[in-house]
């Protein structure tokens, strides 16, 4: 209806005659014979039949009646093929026990099926009740994500008398026009649909997109799970993933050869330690094949340093530990390079050095200063063996790693772990599957700041070099890069988004735009970093990898975008 106007009536297609439904004796389904018009009501010619579809600049409603949901092949599904993207359902769903939840997940398996949103809306407590009592349960569903539901008889909750529910949400066409592009398989279903539908066109008066809020809530973190449940499922899943994938490129190796991590006491390296540890016990391989590498330099703080022994030495895998300055020092001098704008004098030691950059590093920068260091420790962990990589997603994205240095490897367990999730991995690992004394190490990391360590650290020896003051707030990055990636929306979207979305920290407008134009800038100027990067294991739905996911030329131009 709109307009004061019937635009279209749509019969429902499967009559339920079985157990205490009983249509077949008073109805006829509709097959597509019907006169495709109707007279009604002094309006004439109202479109009639099975074959009408409903739109709406992009959006292109299907419609189903109850039973139709529940059949094999549900007419939602040939008008999704046909181009509907809205599904809508007018139900009379009594409510019996367990019924509640399978009708939800119908609701959401056929949205995901469907590529497409589904609403649901079923009829309430105030029907007759002489047989049946039906609950009054609606749903919103948007490509297999539940986006609202709303309270219906049995829910648990009181009062259980119900009157009216209702639910409003949010549906994101450009997203599921995005997937429909992206998942190939889903025309290939176009040969079944051999109906031709007929479109009614409907008048909406639009909004524009700065003068709406969103009717959901969106979260800042859509790569961490809400709930403290699915959050710690989500990890014991993800962990998982990670050792299987581990697992399996060791048993190609020789059980002589050692797996080799720097383990630097900061957050990246230890969960790629944690991953190892846990391949090893669950392939029955000692804990001592892991052979995990200290490498202070410049920048490496007491305190870094301390968590990555005690990690070390309480999980039981070998070590070592190699201090690298004496040979950074050593190629400053083959290089002619002055660190941090400091002359070089022949009587130079390690320990005179240190002090200097202490004192001259508030403020500086020297990016060939950090790649020798970053270079290094790459030289020294690869000439002890096969060596397990540990930089994030989020680093891949900005581009944030040396080129052939911390950015290299022969397998990395961490590739599509985004930075905001790598933090509550630990977290999980400490909280759930870890003694006191290892859960006290690892609980200090991850509230360590997130730093390379490649710049000295301040008078006091603490970490100055911060990667979000250069950077911005890693959580933006990643809210971004999810946004970017997994639907490819507009930076206008994006930025959208960022201001409505629930982050924990406080952003400015100003800093929002900031890390958006920062993200853009470096994840386009940084794909030659991305082309080569190492194997490792997809666990979510967003990846990098220039093998499977993400395939883009690394002179892409930022401004075509």
């Amino acid at each position: 209806i709109g307009d004061g106007r019937v635009l279209g009536i749509v019969p429902k297609q499967y009559l339920p005659t079985y157990r205490e439904f009983y249509e077949g004796r008073h109805f006829r389904a509709g097959d597509g014979s019907e006169a495709p018009y109707l007279d009604w009501l002094g309006q004439r010619e109202i479109p009639f039949g099975i074959d009408l579809l409903f739109r709406w600049r992009d959006a292109v409603i299907g419609i189903e009646i109850c039973e139709d949901l529940w059949c094999p092949v549900p007419p939602s599904s040939l008008q999704a093929l046909a181009g509907a993207n809205v599904l809508l359902n007018l139900s009379a769903s009594n409510e019996t026990i367990g019924k509640a939840a399978w009708r939800r997940e119908l609701v959401l398996s056929q949205s995901g099926r469907c590529i497409a949103a589904y609403a649901y809306a079923s009829a309430g407590p105030t029907e007759s009740t002489t047989d049946l009592v039906f609950g009054g349960h609606c749903l919103i569903a948007e490509n297999g994500v539940l986006l609202g539901q709303s309270r219906h008889v049995g829910d648990g909750e009181q009062p259980d008398v119900l009157d009216t529910t209702t639910i409003t949400a949010d549906i994101d066409l450009q997203k599921l026009m995005h997937d429909r592009r992206l998942t190939s398989s889903f025309d290939d279903g176009r040969p079944l649909s051999v109906r031709k539908y007929r479109q009614v066109e409907v008048s909406l008066q639009p909004q524009t997109l700065a003068a709406t809020k969103p009717q959901q809530a969106i979260n800042g973190r859509p790569f961490v799970p809400q709930a403290p449940g699915t959050l710690d499922r989500r990890c014991a899943e993800i962990l998982a993933l990670q050792a299987a994938g581990l697992a399996k490129r060791l048993s190609r190796l020789s059980n002589q050869s050692p797996l080799v991590i720097g383990v630097s006491g900061g957050l990246d390296s230890t969960l790629a330690l944690l991953v190892a540890v846990r391949t090893c016990d669950a392939g029955g391989w000692p804990r001592s094949r892991i052979l995990g590498l200290t490498l202070p330099g410049f920048g490496t703080t007491a305190a870094t340093h301390d968590n990555a022994q005690e990690l070390m030495r309480l999980l039981g895998i070998s070590s070592s530990r190699i201090d690298i300055r004496q040979l950074a020092l050593d190629t400053f001098r083959a290089m002619g390079h002055r660190p941090l704008g400091i002359e070089l004098s022949e009587q130079e030691t390690v320990d005179s050095l240190q002090a200097k950059l202490i004192a001259t590093a508030d403020g500086a920068s020297d990016l060939v200063f950090e790649n020798v260091q970053a270079r290094l420790r790459t030289f020294l962990l690869m000439s002890h063996g096969f060596v397990l990589g540990t930089g994030d997603m989020s680093e891949q994205a900005l581009g944030w790693s040396t080129y052939n240095g911390d950015h290299m490897s022969m397998y990395n367990v961490n590739t599509s772990i985004p930075k905001t999730l790598v933090k509550f991995l630990v977290r999980h690992v400490a909280l759930h599957d870890s003694p006191a004394d290892v859960r006290e190490v690892l609980l200090r990391i991850a509230d360590t700041p997130i730093s390379p360590e490649l710049l000295p650290p301040d008078a006091e020896g603490k970490i100055r070099q911060s990667t979000e003051a250069v950077l911005g707030a890693y959580e933006l990055h990643d809210f971004f890069l999810y946004h970017f990636v997994r639907y490819g929306f507009t930076r206008e979207k994006i930025l959208y988004l960022a201001q409505h979305a629930k982050f924990d920290g406080d952003y400015s407008p100003a800093e929002i735009e900031q890390a958006l134009e920062t993200f853009f800038r470096r994840f386009f100027a940084n794909q030659y970093k991305r082309s080569c990067v190492p194997d490792g294991p997809k666990v979510g739905s967003v990846s990098l990898s220039p093998r499977g996911d993400w395939r883009m030329p690394s002179d892409g131009d930022s401004g075509a975008y």
